[in-house]
């Protein structure tokens, strides 16, 4: 039985020709084939990265899953082995034993005030993740993989000299989050490809020179449903409603009032088991910022501080289960959920978007 080869290339789904990358020929790599030469090099820039990453093995099913019921439509692939780090690149803490243990020291508990040369870190790592972030996004296409954008963060994190933050975070097994459809957050990259219709977060942390940098998006794969369309808009602006309160002197607990009301507005629910949280030489400290309305959030906004903002907005109700997996967070309901988030700092008189859009004005003041 014959077969056609399809061309390599993400945005192509044309039959390919005898055109092999020579690259992976000559390193004895799996020969990837192109339908022209136009498309391999529209397609470089992702291609290239898998000639230095590790090659995957298949892992089996977890066993977990067996008799579980599912709340939606999604169901897990295949998750393949951990990729390895090169020894020159600076890891946190918990990088081997998975345990981040500056996370329960009293000092994560302060809300700490950032020096100048802290900030200055902060704002690098935090532009490296956009960057990342936003490469992440451009491989988003039916048919793609998130094992294969998973594969695609962990060299471009590599390739700039950071640890991918989530990596063997708490036994976190991959080096990003990718959360599908009804997925809250936390979603496990597999070997699942990506459906025409589908709705996707890809949620990053970078870790940069004793410094980590969080933020994430929701994308649309091939020809999404308006009401999906309505839940991810309202999602992104029930952060930049947020984000054009922060300032010295506003509540943290005032963040969730501002999220709840649009959302309700728009009628979507706000999850209410996950918040936003401190971040800087720690992945996750004080404070914690809630997004749901009348929470009991302790602090009050000051100069210096680095945070995220990162609601988590639902077309039904606001209730969350866990899979066996104990990490993907799904909707109760099955019904689906969109995030956007980014890292914060509080200037003298507004806010920085530590990871703002490159081209941006990242100040509101």
């Amino acid at each position: 039985m014959s077969t056609t080869i399809i061309c390599a290339s993400l945005n192509c789904n044309k039959p390919a020709s005898k055109l092999k990358c020579p690259t992976c020929v000559k390193k004895d790599l799996p020969p990837s084939f192109f339908c022209s030469q136009k498309c391999f090099k529209a397609n470089w820039k992702f291609h290239k990265i898998l000639h230095t990453a590790k090659p995957k093995q298949r892992l089996e099913c977890d066993e977990c899953f067996a008799g579980y019921y599912f709340t939606g439509d999604l169901r897990p692939g295949l998750v393949t082995e951990r990729r390895s780090i090169p020894d020159n690149i600076l890891k946190p803490e918990y990088h081997e034993n998975g345990i981040p243990s500056g996370e329960s020291k009293r000092a994560a508990l302060k809300n700490k005030i950032y020096s100048p040369e802290e900030i200055e870190k902060a704002r690098t790592v935090c532009r490296l993740a956009r960057e990342v972030l936003d490469m992440a996004g451009e491989a988003v296409e039916v048919g793609v993989t998130t094992d294969y954008i998973d594969e695609l963060v962990h060299q471009a994190c590599i390739d700039r000299n950071s640890y991918p933050s989530p990596l063997n975070y708490r036994e976190f097994p991959k080096s990003c989050c990718t959360s599908i459809n009804e997925v809250i957050c936390h979603g496990i990259p597999d070997t699942r490809k990506l459906e025409d219709g589908d709705i996707v977060n890809i949620d990053i942390t970078l870790f940069h020179d004793g410094f980590h940098g969080d933020l994430n998006a929701t994308y649309f794969v091939g020809n999404v449903d308006e009401d999906s369309k309505h839940l991810v808009k309202t999602t992104r602006e029930c952060l930049d409603l947020a984000i054009e309160a922060v300032k010295p002197g506003t509540l943290y607990r005032d963040i969730g009032n501002i999220i709840s009301k649009h959302a309700t507005q728009n009628n979507l629910s706000v999850v209410k088991s996950y918040c936003g949280h401190g971040i800087g030489e720690l992945f996750h400290c004080a404070p914690s910022v809630p997004h749901y309305s009348r929470n009991k959030a302790i602090g009050v906004m000051k100069a210096g501080q680095i945070f995220t903002i990162e609601p988590m907005i639902n077309m039904g109700g606001w209730r969350d289960k866990l899979w066996p997996d104990d990490w993907t967070a799904v909707t109760a309901d099955g019904k689906r959920s969109a995030q956007f988030e980014e890292t914060l700092l509080v200037t003298e008189t507004g806010v920085e978007v530590l990871t703002g859009k490159i081209t941006d004005n990242n100040s509101n003041n």
